[in-house]
Formats: structure tokens, C-alpha cells, sequence
């Protein structure tokens, strides 16, 4: 236990030396690169720089250490590379038309004493194909769950897939599976239940990659949802009265559209002169053995749904009332019965002032009569009694005595 122990002891000692030199090698270094990433078929940039001219060489290298370029020269027969720039401080290299095969890791090497060596990691991007939405069915009843797959293929890294719904983000359920070529497939379900109100709403299946941009799927939802219905009264506007004709009619509107419809009354039959014509129902000469609840029921391959008319018959109209001699109420009147109505109260006018006239004069005639002879009754009583001696001389003498009354009737007229 004891050997081993000295000898893992050595062993940590020669890693820490060597850390140790490689760390000073670098704080060292008049070298330096960048790592590049570019996407399938466009063009990447290999840059090696010193930090300080010291006049050494610098060379470029591929992954399998064959070089590329040599100071200005290209001894590699590929002519996708091209020299960009060549300079006491750099040597700049373009790769045209990039392909997976180009990916890997180029060294920038400067002939010093030890030579020093800077690394270029080439990574090339491959962006998906353009996503595929698959559903379960085109069609989806509503309050049913509906499930949709998006799929994107080919690319490298792999994708992420993100769903939105309208303006409702979804969380789905993700795959991915790598390809014998590097390449990578991923595939993303959605599931969740729908509404009417769902019905033609966008649902997009939205693509996230380093090598592409905008790039989504969509596919409108088709939600088949059972009528809604509601009936409006055509005839009459108001109260519907004896003697009245009712006319109702059903709008029924689902997906599909409603295939049929049809008028009942609930717990009693429909009157046996009712019409009912497609989403009509007519009724003529109510009374108030019609009066119910009338139901619209409408149904397509959802569902049913109705609504309900509920019908009471009231009285018929009374006579209308003969109409006072207001002005206001006489304008009326002319604008709704006509000019006749105007005439009958100026008839009834005058026969009432013809009236009171005969009545006026009258009154005066007979108070000129009472007031004559009332004067004349009390001069012929009076007539006799001056020339007499006494009073009682005075009375028999009167002409206005008992004994003379038949004597003496004057008339006046």
C-alpha cells in the first residue's frame, strides 16, 4: 500500500508539472484564433494572428494536419480555400461552400523555438427542413380533445419547438433522435380540448435554431359545434291580441348548418291551422286557446339545441273613445281619423250656442213679464183710497176690493 501510494504520489507530481509548463506555454503565447460557427453551404473565415512580429512563419492546417496554406502559398489542391490576407502579423484564410465534412478543429501554426499553435474549431450549423403539421383529425367536435404533431427534420443542433395557440402559448410533449449522419429529428405533440369559440383560431408550430429564422408551421383549427338558435317575432310588433296573425321565425346557426328544424308546443299540439314553412311558423286569428310555449328545435350532426316563444293572447282591442275638443287632441285626431271629426264638433258648436241663445232670450222675456205685471197689480189695489175719510172707507172703496174683481181684470200681454 505503501509503494502505491509513493507511486500515485509521482504520478499527481509530473500532471502538476506539466500543467504547470503548458500554463506558462500559454501566459507565453504570440498566437492567437477564434473558434467559427457558419451555416451548411455558406463561407467561414479562419483568422491567425501574432500578437508581435518576430518574423516567424505562420501555417494553416486541417483537422487532419495536411497544410492548407504555408505563408502565402497553397500547397492543398482545394480551391475553397482562398487567401484573404497575408500580413508580417496575419494570415487570413476564407472556406467557400461549407459542408459537414469541413467541420472540425484547424491549427494556426508559427515556426518559433518551440513552435507555438492556436486551434480554430470550425462548427457548422444545418437548419431543419420547413416543419410539418400532422392532426389526428381535420375535424374535431367541440368539448373533444384534438392533438396535433409538428416535425422538424435534418438539422444540427437540434431544434427546439415551441406552440402557440391564438395568443395562448401550449406546452408539448418533445422527442429528439439523431441521425446516422450527425443530424438530428424532432418531433413535438400538443394536446388540449376545443370550444366553439376555437373554431378557425391559428395554431402554429414555431421553429427556434441558431441557422434559421421565422420558421413555423400553421394550421387552422375546424371546430364542429351544435346550433345556436333564436326565434324573432316577425308579426305582430306589439302585443299579440284576438283576432291578431303571429308570424315567428327560427334562426339556427352551427357547423355544420343545421340539416333540420322543426316547430313544437310544449305538453300540447300545434294549432291544426298553424303553417310551418322551412323555419316559419304562422298562425292566424289568435285566441287564447292558442296560448303555450312554441319551441324551435334545430340539429345537425353535433348536436340538438332549441328556443323557446312563449305566446299569451290578449284581449282585442276596444272601441276607440270619441275624442274632446282640446286643440291639441283635434290636431291629432285630424292627422289619424281625417277631416269628417273636424266637421261634427263644429256642428255640435253651434247647435249649443244656438241653444244657450234661445235660452238667453227666453230668461229675458219672462222677467219683463213678472216685472209688469207685478207693477200693475199693486196701482189698480191702490186706486179709490186717497178720497177716503178712514181706512176702512179706504178699503171698500179700493179698486182692487173683492167686490170689483170682476168688474176691473185688466190684461197685458
Amino acid at each position: 500500500m505503501a509503494i502505491m501510494g509513493s507511486g500515485s504520489l509521482v504520478i499527481s507530481l509530473s500532471a502538476f508539472v506539466i500543467s504547470a509548463a503548458f500554463l506558462l506555454k500559454v501566459e507565453g503565447q504570440n498566437l492567437e484564433t477564434d473558434n467559427v460557427s457558419v451555416i451548411e453551404g455558406e463561407m467561414a473565415t479562419i483568422s491567425c494572428r501574432m500578437k508581435d512580429n518576430d518574423d516567424s512563419v505562420i501555417q494553416l492546417l486541417n483537422p487532419n494536419r495536411q497544410t492548407i496554406y504555408f505563408r502565402d502559398v497553397r500547397p492543398l489542391k482545394d480551391s475553397r480555400f482562398q487567401l484573404v490576407n497575408f500580413s508580417d502579423n496575419e494570415l487570413r484564410v476564407s472556406l467557400s461552400n461549407v459542408s459537414l465534412s469541413d467541420e472540425g478543429r484547424y491549427v494556426c501554426q508559427l515556426y518559433t523555438d518551440p513552435p507555438q499553435e492556436a486551434y480554430a474549431d470550425i462548427t457548422v450549423l444545418v437548419p431543419p427542413g420547413s416543419p410539418i403539421i400532422e392532426t389526428r383529425e381535420d375535424e374535431v367536435s367541440e368539448g373533444n380533445e384534438t392533438e396535433l404533431t409538428c416535425i422538424a427534420l435534418g438539422s444540427k443542433p437540434a431544434a427546439s419547438i415551441r406552440w402557440m395557440k391564438g395568443n395562448d402559448e401550449l406546452t408539448g410533449e418533445t422527442t429528439v433522435e439523431e441521425t446516422y449522419d450527425r443530424m438530428f429529428t424532432v418531433t413535438s405533440r400538443v394536446r388540449f380540448s376545443v370550444t366553439k369559440e376555437d373554431d378557425g383560431v391559428p395554431v402554429d408550430c414555431i421553429i427556434d435554431h441558431p441557422a434559421a429564422r421565422d420558421l413555423l408551421a400553421q394550421r387552422n383549427l375546424e371546430v364542429l359545434y351544435k346550433p345556436e338558435v333564436k326565434i324573432v317575432v316577425t308579426y305582430p310588433e306589439g302585443l299579440t291580441r284576438e283576432g291578431d296573425n303571429l308570424d315567428l321565425t327560427c334562426v339556427a346557426e352551427g357547423k355544420p348548418h343545421p340539416h333540420r328544424i322543426n316547430w313544437l308546443r310544449v305538453d300540447e299540439d300545434v294549432p291544426p291551422h298553424a303553417v310551418v314553412t322551412g323555419s316559419d311558423l304562422y298562425i292566424e286569428n289568435l285566441n287564447k286557446s292558442f296560448n303555450g310555449t312554441y319551441r324551435c328545435v334545430a340539429s345537425n350532426v353535433v348536436g340538438d339545441a332549441y328556443d323557446d316563444y312563449i305566446l299569451y293572447v290578449y284581449d282585442a282591442r276596444t272601441t276607440i273613445p270619441t275624442p274632446t275638443t282640446n286643440p291639441v287632441n283635434t290636431q291629432d285626431s285630424k292627422a289619424g281619423d281625417g277631416a269628417p271629426q273636424k266637421i261634427d264638433h263644429a256642428v255640435i258648436g253651434g247647435v249649443v250656442a244656438v241653444v244657450m241663445f234661445a235660452i238667453l232670450c227666453a230668461l229675458i222675456v219672462l222677467g219683463r213679464y213678472f216685472a209688469r205685471h207685478k207693477g200693475t197689480y199693486f196701482t189698480h189695489e191702490a186706486k179709490g183710497a186717497d178720497d177716503a175719510a178712514d181706512a176702512d172707507t179706504a178699503i171698500i172703496n179700493a179698486e182692487g176690493g173683492h167686490n170689483n174683481t170682476d168688474e176691473k181684470k185688466e190684461y197685458y200681454i
